[in-house]
């Protein structure tokens, strides 16, 4: 297999296996640090909302008017955009209210006794937020990979982004599982089998997109997957920062994502 492929695999596979940290974390420490989460869900927003505006939207726009024409390239970028926030919000719409993972947890959830009971339906509400949280990655998945292939940089700056996204979903899908099993290995199997949808993604894209991907179809992708960065950030990860958020934190997380991936794409011009 090509250098590329592996390595754009191996990136959607780091990203996807990060809600497994979320997972250990959960186990492994008293406290949520709630100022660092905030930091880092506002930074990971950041970083997805400028990369998605100013280079993969921009990258999408070059190659469909280059492809196409002017005016309907124009229309097609525009199009794909919005037609990835449909998508990702489609399966927002489509996914059980209780097993949504926008329900943030905290660590200390674990360590108080008196919610551990052998729950049924806590137990189920513990495998949908799994199953919703593999959805949400699949589409994540096959952005990471396609924009590694084109752009490893950028790459490394969408796996870092989504990798963070996904610490706290992990700790979503395990504290239900725990409270209703008292299972550490069952919860941590679920958080963990959770995060392989993303790398499912990346196998998806290379045998049913790569093979018809010509510049069209590359615009239109690319196009799509920035929307779908905006609306993942948009509606989970500034939602998710705020929640947990202390005196503006996120906010300077925003920026901070911002003005490091500007940065990073001005060096590597």
């Amino acid at each position: 297999m090509d250098a590329n492929l592996l390595f754009a695999f191996g990136l959607t596979l780091m990203a996807g296996l990060a809600t497994g940290v979320g997972s250990i974390l959960a186990f492994f420490t008293s406290s949520t640090n709630t100022k660092f989460l905030s930091l880092a869900l506002g930074f990971s927003a950041g970083v997805m909302i400028y990369v998605s505006m100013v280079e993969i939207f921009f990258k999408a726009q070059v190659a469909l008017v280059g492809a196409v024409g002017n005016e309907l390239g124009q229309w097609l970028t525009v199009a794909g955009f919005f037609g990835g926030m449909i998508l990702i919000a489609m399966i927002d719409k489509f996914i059980p209210k209780q097993g949504n993972p926008h329900e943030l947890k905290k660590v200390e959830d674990m360590n108080q006794p008196e919610k551990f009971v052998k729950d049924p339906d806590l137990l189920k509400m513990g495998t949908f937020t799994a199953l919703a949280i593999a959805i949400h990655n699949f589409p994540e998945g096959i952005a990471t990979f396609t924009s590694a292939l084109q752009d490893p940089a950028l790459g490394i700056a969408i796996a870092i982004a989504i990798a963070i996204h996904n610490i706290p979903e992990g700790i979503a899908v395990s504290v239900p599982i725990y409270f209703a099993t008292g299972d550490k290995k069952k919860a941590f199997k679920l958080s963990f089998l959770s995060g392989l949808s993303e790398p499912v993604g990346a196998i998806a894209a290379y045998f049913f997109l790569l093979p018809f991907l010509n510049d069209v179809m590359f615009g239109i992708i690319f196009a799509g997957v920035a929307g779908i960065m905006v609306f993942i950030s948009l509606d989970e990860l500034l939602p998710a920062a705020k929640k947990y958020d202390e005196a503006h934190i996120s906010i300077y997380g925003l920026i901070a994502g911002m003005a490091l991936m500007a940065l990073s794409l001005l060096l590597f011009i």
